[in-house]
């Protein structure tokens, strides 16, 4: 294993990813585009130095937590850069959120300041007057809402709103003089930079405190050495920014090598993600698996009609991660397109993808092998440590994954800690085997395994086995009771519905399930869907469907 890279005790963020690009003599080229506009790395540099400016002004203080609160547009560059130039704390939040959710997100954070959209700032100020939130909160600034990028002179740059104090602050007109005025602190490279939130499936999202360092050290073993960002390319993301995953792939990776992140902030569909690409032709695309098969099926429908079908000439490779990608769905997209898809895993604890396929080495159904400068080891459910005899290649157990990148712990949540943090390991309660190469396949959650029959079922098993049917697109399995025993329930999106006869087809389903995995795990009931309901990561909610069976069950519980 190379030797892992090593970091400067004095050391920002800011610097790292934007900053040291004027320095490379990069300070022309284009850091952004949204739509017809274009931005330079100078001018980003200088949009965020005035806002790194504007936080010192309204005296929001080194290590105090700023919630970015906004869509995929300049302006979350401008925020992220800038709070970490102050030496701030940066938590994102999904503008898109309820307003439950971002009260929460307010008063958990501790956030002293707020930069979001108008109707977010409106909802905010409702619930800072009623006194429900906002204790340490004393300023929100608005960007000016750019939901869409068709206008080229919609206006970009983040006004203020005066919530708490009566003083309306706006960008100085020259950031770096202003920047340059207060001057940057001196922070460590172990300060904490960001905090980034679990997926909440479980529960409340709880965040976990990540240093400078921990974001600079995936780079430069993840995007930079092992699928390799290049100053040429030009990203685009169906997740969003908020969501640590896309964070790093369409904002620091491509700004710690020189390249171009090109945004839209239109909610992600096979449409809008198609006319993204034909505007900008990026090289690199962040994806997930549902969306790799709603390109497909928009794909087909389109050459029914006799048209073309999907341009993805330019893309040089696509990345994959959330949940996991079905070797039946890779299968399909390499039948079709040429470019390559590098599926992977990560999480919020460790920052990004720490286990990942990458050029020249793609083994379709698994995840990859260790990213280089991570171990991965597979440890019985009830292991407590490292220290623990690991599983034999091919038996499933849970994984623990070391490297620079982990968290220092989830903020307000030491006993979760306790459970989840060994020193440099972190025990992710996901179950995997890993084969005697190295490669490593996703197995599910520990906490959605079902008990069927008195036998242990991972759901994933058969989703992947229902979706190797040519009429399958997408597919998720959970457990219902009945008559007190847990059985398994498929939901099924067809990839062709119209004059499918439903009944006949589940009875094909099962039959086909039945014919390739111990008889046990056949879905007892099918339904079908038109579409799954996902996350705000993009994941398949699981939780949804299980909460939508408890309520019809309930309805007719309480049925005369």
């Amino acid at each position: 294993m190379p030797d892992a890279p090593v970091f400067a005790e004095d050391m920002n963020l800011a610097q790292y990813f934007l900053f040291d690009r004027l320095n490379e003599g990069l300070a022309d080229k284009t850091a952004l585009r949204f739509g017809p506009r274009s931005y330079s790395y100078a001018r980003t540099a200088e949009r965020s130095r005035a806002f790194a400016a504007l936080l010192a002004q309204a005296d929001i203080r080194r290590g105090e937590r700023v919630l970015i609160v906004l869509p995929d547009m300049p302006p979350f560059a401008w925020a992220i850069f800038g709070t970490l130039a102050r030496g701030a704390v940066v938590a994102m939040g999904n503008p898109h959120a309820s307003a439950a959710q971002l009260e929460y997100l307010v008063d958990y954070t501790r956030a002293t300041a707020v930069v979001t959209t108008p109707s977010v700032a409106g909802a905010l100020r409702d619930a800072w007057r009623a006194k429900r939130i906002g204790r340490e909160l004393r300023k929100i600034w608005v960007a000016p809402d750019c939901a869409t990028h068709e206008d080229p002179e919609a206006p970009t740059g983040i006004a203020a709103d005066a919530l708490v104090s009566d003083l309306a602050l706006e960008l100085p007109a020259d950031g770096n003089a202003a920047f340059a005025a207060f001057g940057a602190p001196r922070l460590h490279r172990d300060e904490p930079a960001m905090w980034l939130f679990t997926s909440g499936s479980t529960g409340e999202p709880k965040a976990n405190i990540h240093s400078h360092r921990d974001f600079a050290f995936n780079t430069e073993v993840y995007a930079k050495a092992t699928v390799g960002y290049r100053q040429s390319d030009v990203t685009v993301s169906v997740p969003r920014l908020f969501f640590g995953y896309a964070t790093g792939t369409n904002l620091f990776f491509p700004f710690a090598v020189g390249a171009t992140a090109a945004l839209f902030s239109e909610r992600p569909t096979p449409e809008t993600l198609m006319a993204a690409i034909a505007m900008y032709a990026p090289t690199v695309v962040t994806n997930v698996p549902t969306m790799l098969g709603k390109l497909l099926e928009y794909d087909e429908a389109q050459r029914a009609r006799g048209d073309a079908g999907l341009d993805l000439t330019s893309v040089r490779f696509q990345l994959s991660a959330g949940e996991a990608l079905p070797e039946a769905l890779l299968s399909r997209w390499i039948a079709r397109f040429a470019s390559e898809v590098y599926d992977g895993i990560g999480s919020a604890e460790m920052f990004h993808i720490y286990c990942s396929n990458r050029p020249g080495d793609v083994k379709p159904g698994s995840l990859g092998r260790a990213v280089d400068g991570y171990s991965l080891t597979i440890l019985p459910e009830d292991a407590e440590g490292l220290g623990a005899a690991p599983c034999a290649p091919g038996e499933i157990g849970v994984l623990w994954v070391k490297g620079d990148s982990v968290s220092h712990g989830y903020w307000l949540d030491r006993s979760k800690s306790f459970r989840t943090f060994f020193g440099h390991a972190c025990r992710t309660g996901d179950l995997f085997r890993i084969d005697a190469d190295g490669y490593l396949y996703f197995a599910g959650r520990a906490d959605e395994l079902l008990k069927v029959s008195g036998q242990w079922l991972a759901p994933l098993e058969v989703e992947e086995c229902l979706m190797k049917h040519d009429a399958v697109s997408l597919a998720a399995v959970i457990g219902v009771e009945d008559d007190g025993l847990i059985k398994p329930k498929a939901f099924i999106v067809l990839r062709a519905a119209a004059g499918v006869d439903h009944a006949a087809l589940a009875v094909e389903l099962q039959r086909h399930v039945k014919g390739k995995l111990l008889p046990y795990k056949y879905p007892r009931a099918i339904e079908f869907v038109v579409d799954l309901p996902k996350n705000d990561r993009g994941k398949v909610d699981r939780k949804a469907l299980r909460d939508l069976e408890k309520s019809r069950a309930t309805k007719t519980e309480v049925q005369p």
